[in-house]
């Protein structure tokens, strides 16, 4: 009885999280702000209770970190602790809202159509891995590191009797680094919006950017794969055009292959073109535009498709599982927004561009731009996944002013994430990777990526240093 009303405590308190971040972005009315503040105060209080101990680890050190800097600061206690809940709003509601896209990718089998359809594509080694890599990257607006599990599925069952190091090197490596170069530029991941709306970036210049530099990366990827075939003594092509024949005498019609993977491409296009039309027009906050159009973009799927009838099912199981599994990084993103309003009330934005400058003085040429991607790489190392690192950095530096286009900043900081999610052995991605394929996360992350990284670093450190000189 007790477990299931805390159960449901929690559930309530992130709906009404949700529903009153929506209402109190456009009705800023101070007794619904009150409540919300209080939604927030009750999710953390229910997590903890259902949570044990050892789950709930990081945001209650987190959490207790803020509380200490607002207890030693001349900051307001209740105050604090009450905007702190609320700090993170726009963040909380994007990931309360996102799971609802897996819904709609899992009614068809789009995946395995595509690969039929485009089966001439995908039958040398190079193809077929920059369509892993590519695949993975339009998959993370509808799953984000759920795509590692659903990609890694596919080509596991697609290449099932290869199971040797050097296949799964070839296999881990597309998916892994296609997840982490969509972090660049994929407007639905979370972490990039992030960095985006908190830094004043142009949301245009930033996806162009970030999408050059993810075909950068790829290309990379593919360099290394190369490589690493040859060190392997691996012969991948004859392997895979053998899959493909025998997946196409197995495969449905043409005609309805077809139709499921223009269904696909017009449903990425729907998603993706529904939220740049509504932001061009109305200019309202991504992270306040993407869940309304996520939501009503899930809504018409199954309207359209007339399936009115699994929305009723999608909903409770929405309530019950998928809130249920998200508890514990919104309460993450609660206390971070505690610790970054309890920052925000001392000199710590202040001692950390003195302690810049003081580096830039001592080595001139080391400015901010080298040390960002580091910062937020050494950070994931200590269990920050990228949503946490950039909303921890992007919240810091926008009270910085640092002498660079913005643009520039969010290129730095989000291939930080970059490099923390291929070496960060504590991270989602890198262990949802892991247990899918039995590797140890040492093997997954630093040893089939480090190379790869440092070549990556570079070469974005060229990009970012040049347009340095430049502007």
């Amino acid at each position: 009885m007790i477990k299931s009303f805390i159960g449901w405590g929690q559930r309530i308190s992130i709906l009404t999280y949700l529903f009153l971040h929506i209402i109190t972005t456009f009705w800023e009315l101070p007794f619904l702000v009150h409540i919300h503040s209080l939604s927030g105060i009750s999710m953390i209080v229910f997590t903890f209770f259902r949570l044990p101990l050892r789950k709930f680890k990081l945001p209650l050190f987190i959490l207790l970190s803020g509380i200490i800097i607002l207890l030693t600061s001349d900051a307001s206690f209740s105050k604090g602790i009450m905007l702190g809940t609320i700090q993170m709003r726009n963040v909380i509601g994007l990931l309360i809202v996102i799971p609802l896209i897996s819904w709609v990718l899992q009614e068809e089998p789009y995946i395995e159509d595509i690969m039929s359809v485009f089966h001439k594509l995908v039958d040398s080694s190079r193809k077929f891995y920059f369509t892993l890599i590519s695949l993975t990257q339009l998959l993370t607006y509808f799953l984000l590191f759920g795509a590692i599990t659903m990609m890694y599925q596919f080509v596991d069952l697609f290449l099932k009797e290869q199971q040797t190091e050097g296949w799964k090197n070839y296999k881990s490596t597309a998916l892994l680094r296609g997840y982490a170069l969509s972090t660049l530029w994929v407007v639905t991941v979370p972490s990039f919006i992030v960095a985006v709306d908190t830094l004043g970036a142009s949301l245009y210049v930033a996806i162009a950017q970030g999408f050059g530099a993810a075909l950068v990366g790829t290309v990379i990827a593919l360099f290394s794969s190369y490589v690493q075939e040859r060190k392997y003594g691996m012969e991948i092509t004859p392997v895979l055009q053998k899959e493909i024949s025998t997946i196409l005498q197995n495969a449905s019609s043409k005609k309805v292959r077809v139709k499921k993977v223009l269904e696909f491409f017009l449903l990425f296009l729907t998603l993706f073109g529904t939220i740049f039309l509504v932001y061009a027009i109305w200019h309202i906050p991504l992270m306040v535009l993407i869940p309304i159009v996520i939501i009503f973009w899930v809504i018409a799927f199954y309207l359209i498709k007339r399936r009115v009838h699994k929305l009723g099912f999608i909903a409770k199981s929405y309530v019950q599982t998928s809130l249920t599994k998200q508890a514990y990084q919104l309460n993450v993103m609660l206390a971070v927004g505690v610790l970054i309003y309890a920052l925000n009330q001392t000199s710590f934005a202040v001692n950390v561009v003195e302690g810049l400058n003081a580096i830039e003085q001592a080595v001139p040429w080391l400015n901010p731009l080298f040390l960002l991607p580091f910062i937020v790489m050494i950070l994931g190392f200590f269990g920050l996944g990228p949503l946490t690192v950039m909303v921890l950095v992007a919240g810091i530096l926008e009270s910085m002013a640092l002498p660079y286009p913005p643009e520039l900043i969010v290129l730095a900081i989000t291939s930080g994430s970059v490099l923390s999610i291929l070496l960060s052995p504590v991270i989602m991605p890198l262990i949802v990777l892991s247990a899918a394929n039995g590797l140890n996360l040492f093997t997954n992350g630093i040893k089939f990526n480090w190379k790869y990284c440092i070549a990556f670093y570079i070469i974005i450190q060229l990009y970012l240093q040049l347009m340095v000189q430049f502007f």
